[in-house]
């Protein structure tokens, strides 16, 4: 072990992230490297198609624009940089950073990692089913990409690289390949890779981690100088969190938790190519203002396969909005809103067309995706919002056009469309299968300024089975007793939502461990798939996280379609959590007390 830490900040959750980040993480004393994530599912697809049309693109342009503003502190700080912002042609973004490097007179070295990209395969790999429903392969794919480790990362950080550049990796490897190349850690050493995973799971989303989307937003300082997450990691894999002094934002127990559980499914069982995480005995306290310690990771051997999504074309959609303002605003705005959909399908059949495949109809500000749940009928401005899904572009087209024909011919105070008419665009979807690692690690090439770097046998990870599921603990919980009094989760508890392809994830953290066996009595998995109802989960499970004093919800087959395929005004399951964050929970009286 040559270090007793390294410090890593995160300054990208995704491609259009705010550019205050890396200023302000460069003027960080200490910080040894700094990580982006570009790359979403939906990211691929477009990055794909602009590939198609310009060979020399499909990778994050303004990543390279970006880095080249601050080429100079880079140098001078010699900060290194890890990115996915290669996308579907790493070897193009490379290319474009080093002319940028050039003509800044500097000399620093750029890797990149290929061999995510698997669209050749195609043929090869056409008989795999989808991993989570079975379907079967669609013929025509824009995209099909492995998610990809740590190791490659590693092996260009070994041959000097300063910056390196990835296609599709797992979010978490940009942390993780430094942590293996700093430390030394063999790739059998599997507690140590999960708490590296975590560092890089609890940063990879950017602002998330320090205040960011945080339940008690209100205690959360300065959102225009919200500071960027930094973890600080030992040679053994404990870390704390930090952000840059004189930034927004907070780092606290709260936000490190609720990053912790959002986009996961079965904390002991969090699979990534290097490792099978368990996160169920994790520790997080705060052990000074703005400082959070993270332990007690666990893991176990990775699979024999790695996750790859495909991306397809599958029709086209378009979504519009307008405002309706007055008394009985959402009546209004279900009426208008059937009537839409009903004159268009008409017009589709008397013209021999087929139907539409999907329609939505959401009545924002009215809590119409409540369901029976929703408190504010009475809303005397709310927004209409109509979606489709149909094959020809020209029958979305028809909707829009009748659709703004609506504000002369349907409801009274129906104004505020602005702009121009939606766009169609094509209905993009996610289709994933597990790729065989040997198949896939056989094309994986590092090179670093064109010089290619040997990844050692000895580095790529051993594969086990899938770790079996945890089964629901059977923890005890009290009955609520004489004396107790309800409340809203939100007083007791934080929460985050957000997706898993259509599957849809709410963990929830007791604010002190004597509330969690009460919030566990009043959620159980029942509960919450009657207060989802209205979007027909397929199933809903809970699982337990006994180190922080949470529980993480999986409901699955919820989302309609997932995010890049959804027509839903939430596609990401994003205010899932803020949905159960009201109901009532019995608590005892005295527990209240401060």
């Amino acid at each position: 072990m040559t270090h007793k830490s390294i410090s890593i900040g995160g300054a990208s959750g995704f491609w259009g992230d705010s550019s205050i980040a890396l200023p302000q993480l460069l003027e960080h004393d200490g910080l040894d490297y700094i990580s982006f994530d570009y790359l979403a599912e939906v990211t691929m697809s477009i990055l794909a198609r602009a590939r198609a049309k310009d060979p020399s693109l499909g990778y994050a342009t303004d990543f390279v624009s970006l880095i080249a503003r601050h080429l100079p502190r880079i140098a001078e700080r010699k900060v290194k940089l890890i990115a996915n912002a290669g996308g579907v042609n790493p070897a193009a973004c490379a290319d474009a950073l080093r002319e940028k490097i050039a003509a800044a007179g500097l000399h620093l070295r750029v890797g990149v990692v290929t061999g995510d990209d698997l669209i050749a395969m195609q043929p090869q790999l056409q008989s795999c089913s989808e991993m989570f429903s079975g379907a079967a392969m669609p013929a025509r794919l824009m995209s099909l990409n492995a998610y990809l480790g740590a190791a490659p990362i590693a092996a260009a950080l070994g041959a000097g690289a300063d910056i390196v550049v990835t296609g599709r990796c797992v979010d978490s490897a940009t942390v993780l390949g430094a942590c293996i190349h700093e430390f030394g850690w063999s790739l059998s050493d599997f507690d140590r890779l999960s708490g590296g995973s975590l560092a890089g799971h609890i940063i990879e989303c950017g602002a998330q981690a320090t205040g960011g989307l945080f339940t008690d937003w209100q205690d959360v300082g300065d959102w225009a100088n919200i500071g960027y997450p930094i973890a600080v990691i030992d040679a053994d894999g404990a870390f704390d969190v930090i952000k840059p002094q004189g930034t927004g934002g907070l780092v606290s127990r709260g936000t490190v938790c609720e990053q912790l559980v959002y986009e996961i499914g079965d904390p002991a069982a969090y699979l990534l190519p290097d490792v099978s995480c368990d996160w169920r005995s994790v520790d997080i306290q705060e052990i000074d203002d703005g400082r959070v310690r993270v332990t007690g990771a666990r893991g176990h051997a990775p699979t024999e396969t790695y996750k790859a999504s495909a991306t397809w074309q599958d029709g086209y959609r378009v979504g519009a909005t307008w405002t309706i303002i007055g008394e009985s605003a959402a009546g209004k705005a279900a009426k208008v809103g059937e009537a839409v959909v009903s004159r268009v399908s008409s017009l589709l059949s008397d013209a021999g067309s087929a139907p539409f495949s999907e329609t939505s109809i959401e009545i924002i500000g009215a809590e119409s995706s409540y369901g029976a749940n929703s408190r504010a009928r009475g809303a005397r401005e709310v927004v209409l919002k109509i979606a489709a899904k149909h094959a020809d572009p020209k029958a979305l087209e028809l909707l829009v056009r009748e659709f703004t024909s609506a504000g002369t011919s349907m409801a009274p105070g129906f104004t505020g469309m602005g702009g121009n008419r939606p766009k169609v665009m094509p209905l993009v979807r996610l289709f994933s299968i597990a790729a065989d690692k040997a198949m896939v690690d056989a094309q994986i090439k590092v090179e670093v300024d064109g010089q290619p770097i040997a990844i050692a046998e000895s580095a790529r990870p051993p594969a086990a089975d899938a770790p079996t599921e945890s089964d629901e603990s059977t923890l005890s919980a009290p009955v609520a007793e004489p004396g107790s009094t309800k409340v809203p989760l939100i007083d007791i508890a934080w929460g985050r939502s957000g997706d898993k392809g259509n599957h849809a994830n709410i963990g929830i953290i007791a604010r002190r461990p004597e509330f969690l066996p009460y919030i566990r009595q009043a959620l159980q998995p029942a509960i919450v798939a009657d207060l989802f109802k209205h979007y027909a989960p397929a199933e809903v499970r809970r699982f337990d996280l006994p180190g922080i004093h949470a529980l993480n919800f999986m409901l699955y087959d919820v989302l309609g379609g997932g995010g890049i395929a959804s027509l839903r005004n939430d596609p990401q399951g994003k205010g899932y959590a803020q949905i159960l964050l009201g109901v009532e929970i019995a608590v005892p009286s005295d527990l209240l007390r401060p």
